[in-house]
């Protein structure tokens, strides 16, 4: 199970079914989906399937971002070991959350507890090229771009070029 983390304006927590109606309001809007490995959720019921299906190890950590401020369930995302030794992670936040800097906060959360579990580790993300901002958040937590890529949706109608980064 992922531990609990509290940084400045967030807390890091394990999801749980209960979340289904609050992540619907970002699984739900196609605009937070356009560059995600998923598709835009048609309804919560594809929503709770989600949430059933997430998988937390040692090496894998999924966790809900919720706003301290007033205890709002606003994204999720999660970081976790790859074959290759690589760390990659992730995140996805509510449209009206997008611009805060709350994803930069919740990556460099998910990668300190990481560092302070497992020592000096190397590190890699992937975003969709057009997604700017993205970029910006994978930048901003020290990481260079190494290459363009591509990558597909879970369901296979989506295919993005897409923009690596490592450290």
């Amino acid at each position: 199970m992922s531990p609990t983390i509290t940084t400045d304006r967030l807390l890091l927590r394990p999801l749980t079914l209960d979340d289904a109606e609050a992540a619907f309001e970002w699984t739900g809007d196609e605009r937070v989906a356009r560059y995600m490995i998923y598709s835009t959720h048609e309804n919560v019921e594809t929503t709770r399937e989600w949430l059933r299906s997430i998988v937390t190890s040692d090496t894998r950590f999924e966790f809900g971002f919720v706003r301290r401020s007033d205890d709002k369930l606003i994204g999720s995302g999660g970081i976790r070991l790859l074959e290759d030794g690589f760390w990659e992670f992730g995140y996805n936040f509510r449209f009206d959350c997008w611009g805060k800097g709350y994803a930069t906060e919740a990556s460099k959360a998910m990668i300190d507890h990481v560092r302070r579990s497992f020592g000096n580790i190397k590190l890699r993300a992937e975003c969709a090229a057009e997604n700017t901002a993205s970029a910006h958040v994978i930048e901003k937590c020290g990481l260079h771009f190494t290459g363009f890529g591509e990558y597909k949706s879970y369901d296979g109608l989506k295919t993005f070029r897409s923009r690596i980064y490592q450290l």
